[in-house]
């Protein structure tokens, strides 16, 4: 029970107590108890228990007076006359018995021999012994065979009344009618047996004759229909009366209940007992017992001391009530006393004897309300009335004012009643109390309509208390407290539990269920309303409520004291008696520092236990040699601490708090900081001492365990701290997981590629794979490894954010590191597939020298130029599908990592002078190996197949592009990451591929990559010349390496990115030879001019004369100069698509796609350059043609399904990019003149200067100083810079933008956008390039490109420097 409940009732009991102090007091000392001795006690509760003898009614003895005898009248003449409707019917089948009856009639004879008949009237033994004589007869074989053959009814009557009246006449006279009228009631008895037999198995209904004669037989036998069971019937039906008769008092003891009682709790024998009352029978009467009522009904009118006056009450009502409670109850205790002994009305005139009113009743109605009166007095009733007459008295002519002789000064002595009759009822109780407690055998007393049962006095005890209280005149409420006054004191003493002092309780409390009418309610209504008690008894009752309080206190602090162990004592029942029947109690006083003085003092003992209690668990966990202790010391003890704590607070959850204490808190407050200072101490000396030899796991499960105990002490003492920091002793242990995982990262990546055979995943080799099976086994364990990485942090739920996030940006290196060693490991093995010869290239390489040259004139001469398709293997495509799925994963992984969050928490703890005074040491340089112009021809054929090899000044290969065959002015768009500490030299060589002997050396040109000229980590683009002829465009960026979760991630990403482009790229190599050959020059020349003929030769010799001109092409033949290609396509697609994922192979469709655009741009226009150009600009017909293969192949590459109107190919969105557009946009420029488009491209570009400086002006305003967007690209392309380096304007792809899909998602969105909105004029530049009239125009345009450039570049090169201390926005670091 809370504090806060007592306080509530505080104040108005502190104000009656001090009112009523002073008077209970005084009350208390005017009757205070006498000593008792116990032969007074045992003297006057021999005397009531005498006098309940001499008052219970006498016993009566029923005598029986034989009735005179009545004529016999019999039913019919004969045995014959009655079974003449049998034989009137006798070969009737109605009539006879059914098979089967002779058994089961055999069967209830016997039944009604044995005694197991259940009807009454078979009981009687005669019937019984003329029962067994028919069975006799009944049994023989002769007979019963007969039976069984004729089925007859009346032979069976005939032989029963032929036995039964042999039988019944052995001791009767011959003419004596009652034997006559005997077997008539035994045939009857045994007809009625036969018809219960027909009835119970269901024979009546077959045979309702039988039945109806069965039953008139019967009726006629029994006279009037009498009842065979009736007693009055029954021996012979003599009939007669009983009467009954008094039995006079045999004042023996074995007939004296309450004297007997009186004895065993006394502890005297009968024979004792016995001698006093035979002693003081003269003088223990009815008439003195009438006498004592009169004397102390005399004491009230006069108000004497010997009874209780208006001072011992608290008001006159009070008082009042108890005086009119008092009289109708000593009236009908004298007329009990009259009743019981008429003769002491003689000595009274009839005048002043009460009237009885008699109702219409017996002569034993009296004796009747005597046994109801006893009856009552022995029940355990708070009634005020405890002799209850129920027959109407008229009281009112009852002399009780003591007008005759017999009537007594106050003066006067009582013979019945002792002189403290309260201090000899308590004694008595003790008495009979102690008794019953010893008494193993102990009954609980009968509950009654008015009482609980209840196991604390036996029946009889509380029958002698009863009457002892009403003789003595102890009101009930009296009698109430002073049981629990006694049961108080002997709880005191420990000779009862508490259950009995709760069953004590409860007797007292419980309220009257119904009262009998003569019983007037509110005296019964006294008993509760404390206002009717005496002042005594309430003084009393706050004593020992007291004395309760403290008794329960002590227990209840002992009892907690065993809280915290394994099996502690319940404190329910002492909680119980004290909410309920202490705290509850209104006159229960008890002040707030009181209260808080035990809340105190039970807080300070637990305290002291809860400090054992860790004492324990320190010496029995943790070892007492230093040398040997373990962090698995440290954890047992933090599970045996989180063991004890979680078993508290299950124990106390619900009543958590006790008296105001909370026995869980206490714990906590008290064993935490005691587990927190000394885990903190173990865990730093192990540490010093096995700080290398201890395993990680070990750190981890300490980790958990400290990590949960903190946890606990947080919910328990939210604004206390944890003693020590956990994460700062223990991050030793992530880190060197960390470690452990990044040397093994690698092996881990080969073991999984060296196991993985690079299949598709199918459970039968004829099913179709779906997208998820088409990835092999190697790269899920890859990311499985991951993941697991990650997870074993996560799982830690680390509660240091900048730890935790540099321990996900230390994995992220590692992961990184993974990453790049399969991407690097599985390229090369695809690499390796797909550059293998073809079996005509085998065959080529096995001839020999002068075979191969002669092979390629003979393929000369015959104009072969037909491409054959490449046999992919599927394995390439898997390891494709692989590093698809890898980027997919990687992803994931990202963003459940949320490297964004752990990014910025760094960025937040980390001091904004180390922000800006990042020192790098590792740079990373991505060059963009973008095209060449004016290469040497290398090849008879005045072409070359160039690729670039990149390498140092040590001759180490760098990066190798692929080839592009039969161009002089290629384009690579390959980019290639080169890490490196300090400035490095790059030798760039261009070789000329072919197919017999060795590659020639188209030119070589060389960069230094110096870390210094890239501080503003702006690209830049270089136009290298090379040594021989023609130059090389490389477009450089450098970043700076650091320790950054973005940038690891990032580097990843790209990793997988570039993979997978550059592997996507080698497939679209192997078939970008055939798309420039459909979609050559020579294709287009060959449409039109539809073959080569001897009419076409001869034209050419005779030019004098007019050529006929060839007609166009139809569009069926358009269609058809492509169908090689669709076919082509078609072939290798079908190949893919049994391998290839769905988004694998619309990433190869469209890298095919940029390849077709591509080509046919370069059918359109020459790359843009400075320079004018010798390729020829088509004539309108070979325009239209291109467009029109342009159209096809964006229909084919789309494929969209006839039926369904579904496209199955590449996105719309996709297919229709900026290239795209740009090729779209020849149309309108193509035919135009040379100064048209020159006055529409210095339109162009006045515009495109005059949205510069308007972005350098917004960029340049105050509130723009510390903006993040970069300035709009004004590159010239190929052009945009010279040797000199200056940096382009517009970002490039680095590793921040292209960190995971969403990155590069905005990236090419921006991109898209940014064309769109800033449209230039580059087609119209390389269109003039056809034009030799435009040379001067290109050069002036070129230079004014390169000022704009210049321009752009410095500006973002000072607004970098004015934000260079800027920073991202903050944010939390939510976990995984």
């Amino acid at each position: 029970m809370s504090t806060s409940s007592n306080q509530s009732r505080t104040a108005k009991r502190r104000i009656n107590s001090l009112q009523d102090e002073r008077r209970f007091s005084q009350s208390i000392l005017r009757n205070r108890p006498r000593l008792v001795t116990h032969n007074e006690a045992y003297t006057y509760a021999l005397r009531v228990a005498y006098l309940s003898y001499l008052l219970q009614p006498r016993s009566r003895r029923l005598q029986h007076v034989s009735a005179p005898p009545a004529p016999i009248q019999r039913s019919s003449t004969s045995i014959n006359d009655l079974m003449k409707d049998f034989s009137l019917v006798r070969d009737s089948k109605s009539t006879r018995f059914p098979h089967g009856f002779m058994s089961e009639l055999e069967r209830r004879l016997t039944n009604v021999l044995v005694g197991k008949e259940r009807r009454q009237e078979f009981q009687d033994p005669a019937l019984k012994r003329t029962f067994a004589v028919f069975y006799t007869a009944f049994t023989e074989q002769k007979f019963r065979k007969q039976m069984e053959r004729d089925r007859r009814v009346e032979d069976l009557v005939l032989i029963f009344f032929s036995s039964a009246t042999k039988e019944l006449a052995k001791s009767k006279s011959p003419n004596d009618d009652a034997v006559k009228l005997m077997v008539d009631r035994h045939v009857a008895l045994f007809i009625r047996l036969i018809s219960s037999t027909l009835k119970d198995h269901d024979w009546v209904r077959d045979r309702p004759e039988l039945t109806s004669r069965l039953a008139t037989l019967e009726s006629k036998l029994l006279k009037h229909d009498q009842d065979l069971a009736a007693a009055s019937q029954r021996g012979g039906g003599s009939g007669g009366t009983t009467v009954e008769v008094e039995v006079p008092r045999s004042h023996d003891i074995k007939d004296m209940p309450l004297a007997q009682t009186v004895a065993r709790i006394f502890g005297l024998t009968n024979t004792q007992v016995q001698s006093d009352i035979l002693k003081h029978k003269p003088v223990w009467t009815e008439k003195a017992a009438l006498t004592d009522l009169k004397t102390y009904q005399n004491l009230i009118n006069l108000s004497s001391s010997k009874t209780m006056r208006r001072e011992d009450f608290e008001s006159e009502e009070a008082y009042d009530a108890w005086r009119k409670a008092e009289g109708p109850d000593l009236s009908q205790m004298m007329l009990a006393i009259v009743q019981s002994n008429p003769e002491l009305a003689k000595s009274t005139t009839s005048a002043n004897l009460p009237q009885f009113k008699p109702s219409a009743s017996n002569s034993t109605t009296s004796d009747s309300s005597h046994s109801e009166m006893s009856r009552k007095l022995s029940d355990q009733s708070d009634s005020n009335s405890s002799y209850v007459i129920d027959q109407p008295v008229e009281l009112s002519a009852m002399n009780l004012n003591g007008d005759d002789h017999e009537s007594s000064s106050e003066g006067d002595t009582f013979t019945f009643v002792p002189q403290d009759p309260r201090s000899l009822y308590r004694f008595i109780l003790t008495q009979a109390l102690s008794h019953d407690l010893k008494d193993q055998d102990l009954k609980p007393s009968e509950a009654s309509a008015n009482t609980p049962a209840i196991k604390l006095l036996s029946k009889q005890s509380t029958e002698l208390l009863n009457e002892i209280a009403v003789r003595w005149r102890i009101p009930s409420f009296s009698r109430m407290l002073l049981l629990l006054d006694v049961v108080k004191e002997k709880f005191i003493d420990q000779e009862i539990d508490l259950d009995t002092l709760d069953t004590a309780f409860t007797y007292v409390k419980e309220p009257v269920a119904e009262t009998s009418k003569s019983h007037p309610q509110q005296h019964l209504q006294s008993v509760f309303d404390r206002s009717k008690w005496t002042n005594l008894d309430l003084a009393m009752l706050k004593q020992l409520l007291s004395a309760l309080d403290d008794a329960l206190l002590r227990d209840l602090y002992d009892l907690l004291q065993q809280c915290y162990g394994t099996k502690p004592p319940t404190i329910g029942p002492v909680m119980h008696i004290l909410e309920n029947h202490i705290f509850e109690d209104p006159d229960f006083f008890k002040s707030d520092d009181s209260i808080d003085q035990f809340a105190n003092q039970l807080q300070e003992g637990l305290k002291g236990r809860a400090s054992d209690v860790y004492t324990d668990l320190v010496h029995s966990n943790i070892p007492t040699d230093a040398s040997q202790w373990e962090f698995y010391s440290v954890i047992q003890l933090g599970k045996a601490v989180l063991k004890v704590s979680d078993r508290i607070q299950k124990r106390y959850r619900k009543n958590p708090e006790i008296m105001g204490v909370n026995p869980f808190r206490t714990l906590v407050e008290t064993v935490l900081p005691l587990f927190g200072n000394d885990a903190g101490y173990f865990v730093e000396q192990i540490l010093k001492l096995k700080k290398d030899d201890i395993p990680v796991e070990d750190g981890f499960e300490l980790y958990r365990e400290l990590v949960e105990i903190r946890q606990v002490h947080a919910d328990a003492l939210p604004n206390v701290e944890f003693p020590f920091d956990i994460e700062q002793q223990l991050a030793i242990f992530v880190n060197r997981w960390i470690a452990m995982t990044d040397e093994n990262m690698l092996g881990w990546v080969d073991r999984a590629i060296k196991q993985d055979q690079f299949k598709v995943r199918t459970e039968f080799p004829d099913q179709i794979p779906s997208d998820d099976e088409r990835h092999s086994h190697s790269v899920i364990d890859v990311f499985r490894s991951f993941n697991e990485a990650v997870d074993q942090i996560v799982q830690l739920n680390w509660d240091n954010d900048l730890q935790y996030a540099k321990f996900m940006t230390s994995l992220a290196k590692t992961i990184g590191a993974g990453i790049s060693r399969y991407c690097e490991t599985v390229e090369q093995r695809f690499t390796k597939e797909m550059d293998r010869l073809s079996p005509e290239q085998e065959v080529t390489q096995a001839q020999t020298r002068q075979g191969k040259w002669m092979q390629i004139a003979k393929d000369a001469w015959n104009n072969k130029e037909k491409v054959e398709p490449f046999q992919f293997f599927p394995e390439s495509f898997v390891k494709l599908n692989n590093v698809e799925w890898g980027v997919q994963q990687l992803d994931k992984l990202q963003s459940s990592v949320n490297v964004d969050a752990c990014a910025e928490v760094i960025r937040k703890n980390q001091p904004a002078v180390a922000q800006r005074q990042r020192t790098i040491n590792k740079y990373v340089f991505t060059i963009k190996i973008v095209e060449a112009e004016d290469l040497k021809a290398c090849d008879v054929n005045g072409l070359s197949d160039p690729y670039v090899v990149l390498g140092d000044e040590y001759q180490k290969r760098l990066a190798k592009t692929r080839i592009v065959y039969s161009n002089l002015n290629p384009r690579w768009e390959e980019t290639v990451d080169i890490t490196t500490t300090g400035p490095l030299n790059i030798i760039a060589t261009i070789w000329d591929w072919d197919a017999l002997g060795d590659h020639d050396c188209v030119g070589r040109t060389s960069i230094k990559l110096d870390p210094s000229h890239f501080s503003d980590f702006m690209p830049r683009e270089y136009w290298l010349d090379l040594d021989t002829q023609g130059r090389l465009l490389l477009r450089v960026n450098m970043e700076g390496e650091r320790d950054d979760i973005l940038f690891y991630y990032g580097k990843a990403f790209r990793t997988l990115k570039r993979t997978e482009r550059d592997m996507t790229r080698i497939i679209t190599d192997k078939l970008s030879a055939y798309i420039n050959h459909c979609l050559s020059r020579a294709a287009l020349r060959s449409l039109l001019n539809k073959g080569i003929s001897m009419t076409t030769v001869s034209n050419l010799f005779n030019r004098g004369q007019r050529q006929v001109i060839q007609p166009p092409p139809t569009p069926a033949e358009i269609t058809n100069a492509l169908q090689p290609l669709f076919r082509y396509f078609d072939d290798n697609f079908a190949i893919m698509k049994q391998t290839l994922t769905d988004s694998a192979m619309v990433m190869v469709m469209t890298r095919l796609w940029k390849e077709v655009l591509t080509t046919i741009e370069g059918l359109l226009v020459p790359p843009l350059s400075d320079k004018p150009s010798q390729q020829r600009q088509l004539n309108q017909l070979e325009l239209d043609v291109v467009f029109k293969w342009l159209e096809l192949l964006f229909q084919f590459f789309h494929a969209v399904d006839e039926e369904t109107g579904i496209s199955d190919g590449v996105p719309l969105d996709v297919l229709k990019s900026p290239k795209y557009h740009e090729i779209q946009t020849l149309n309108y420029f193509y035919s135009e003149s040379t100064e048209n488009l020159i006055r529409t491209s210095e339109r162009m570009a006045s515009a495109t200067a005059t949205r510069q400086q308007q972005a350098r002006n917004r960029l340049s305003a105050p509130g723009a100083l510390g903006g993040n967007n970069p300035a709009p690209s004004i590159a010239f392309g190929a052009a945009a810079s010279t040797l000199s380096g200056l940096p382009a304007t517009r970002r490039t792809k680095s590793i921040m933008v292209s960190r995971n899909i969403g990155t590069m998602k905005r990236a090419k969105e921006e991109k898209r956008k940014e064309a769109q909105a800033d449209p230039n004029d580059d087609m119209i530049l390389r269109i003039l390039r056809m034009r030799p009239e435009a040379a001067l125009y290109l050069r002036d345009r070129s230079r004014q490109k390169e000022r704009l450039a210049a321009a752009a570049a410095a500006e973002l090169i000072v607004r970098q420097s004015l934000t260079a201390g800027g920073g991202r926005m903050a944010a939390n670091l939510p976990r995984r």
